[in-house]
């Protein structure tokens, strides 16, 4: 009776949309799934959206996205809302975080991913959304590394607390990386307090093109190419520092602006 009742909930889901080389992440000794991007592009949030859809195929899923703690009840009345326009409305009505002060997090991409993942909840998958930036407190001579720790905490509880559930990370790529990077000023990234085996981390890899985010100034910026060839998809390449265990290949990258506002 399980196994039919599961069975009818995976046909009621949405098709999920391949991804080449996907099958690499759904390991089980790995606890956590990090996808490291560049805020502001149409092509990461989607290509995360469409790893979520195909690692709820193998059971429940956890997806801990870089927005304040705060937006918590938020995100529960969002997923929880059947109706597309009012579930945007209560995500757009809260008065802080990314989608008030935009820096490429609330951008028109990502609330289409949020939208796609309330679908999915809406359609019967035992997916939850965890804001997962702490309200780290702001103490002179305490440098970023010590708000990384604080994020590590974070993943740590919400997996210790849902042992059988697929962590699922999405957040800018300095939070991603599993070891320190020459000349990094953040110290530890989030990922690198775990141990290496339990985390597989992937940077959005993109052949150029542009984002929309917020650096002296906010609006569209060029995005530096990377050469993975043809390559599409997870690309598991081991960096020589440690840092990424592989790539997201999107290919060109599309600026994707702020969500616009009534």
């Amino acid at each position: 009776m399980i196994s039919l009742l599961a069975a009818a909930l995976l046909t009621a889901q949405p098709a999920c949309t391949p991804v080449s080389g996907s099958d690499a992440l759904w390991r089980e000794d790995l606890r956590f799934v990090a996808v490291g991007e560049m805020h502001g592009t149409v092509e990461a949030p989607a290509a995360f959206a469409d790893l979520v859809c195909l690692a709820l195929e193998t059971g429940p899923v956890t997806v801990l996205l870089e927005y304040p703690v705060q937006m918590q009840p938020t995100f529960d009345a969002f997923m929880a809302e059947p109706d597309e326009a009012t579930a945007r409305g209560i995500l757009l009505a809260y008065p802080n975080g990314p989608f008030r002060f935009h820096d490429g997090r609330g951008s028109e991409a990502m609330l289409a991913m949020f939208q796609r993942f309330r679908t999915l909840h809406q359609a019967g998958a035992d997916l939850k959304l965890l804001a997962s930036v702490p309200d780290s407190p702001r103490v002179e001579g305490f440098t970023q590394s010590h708000a990384e720790l604080d994020r590590a905490q974070l993943w740590s509880a919400a997996a210790r607390a849902a042992p059988e559930r697929r962590m699922m990370i999405f957040v800018g790529s300095v939070h991603a990386g599993k070891a320190r990077r020459v000349g990094s000023s953040i110290g530890l990234p989030a990922a690198a307090h775990f141990r290496p085996e339990e985390v597989l981390s992937l940077y959005v890899a993109s052949d150029g093109g542009e984002a929309w985010s917020c650096r002296e100034e906010c609006g569209v910026t060029p995005v530096s190419p990377l050469d993975l060839g043809d390559h599409r998809g997870v690309v598991i390449a081991p960096e020589a520092d440690g840092a990424f265990d592989g790539y997201l290949a999107v290919g060109p990258a599309t600026a994707s602006p702020p969500v616009s506002r009534p």
